[in-house]
């Protein structure tokens, strides 16, 4: 990551993850389990290119964000997959998509998640942690 302007936690959350992307790569590993370079690539409906998603991806892994691991029986392919630092976004992604949701001409059945899980409160967004912990920090 690039020096820091001040020590503003807001303001080193923005320069991380306040570009155009960041957050949609985690949202997509996060939410629509992609792990890989090709399907998160492949399923971005925003049109990512290869060289920004290259980018985030070293970005995120180098703010320990996301972990990248090599798939085994291959040579060439890795897997990313959210750390307990990524986990803690859902809160955060949650309350964005909610604003979204509520004050934006968003697609009513994308806000759909976002909006249950506002619904549930604390539970609800502890129950999809736990179950991103089991996915992505439990070793295969």
């Amino acid at each position: 990551m690039a020096e820091k302007r001040s020590g503003c936690p807001i303001n080193m959350t923005v320069e991380l993850l306040g570009d155009r992307w960041s957050l949609l790569v985690i949202r997509d590993v996060m939410f629509a389990d992609r792990h890989t370079f090709a399907e998160l690539h492949a399923g971005s409906q925003e049109g990512i290119a290869t060289n920004i998603l290259s980018d985030r991806l070293k970005r995120l892994v180098a703010a320990g964000v996301l972990r990248r691991t090599s798939v085994p029986g291959s040579r060439n392919r890795v897997r990313y997959d959210l750390t307990e630092r990524g986990i803690d976004l859902v809160p955060v992604l949650t309350s964005i998509g909610g604003w979204g949701a509520r004050y934006l001409d968003a697609d009513e059945s994308l806000c759909q998640v976002v909006q249950d899980l506002q619904a549930g409160g604390p539970d609800a967004q502890e129950n999809v942690q736990q179950h991103l912990r089991e996915r992505d920090l439990t070793p295969a």
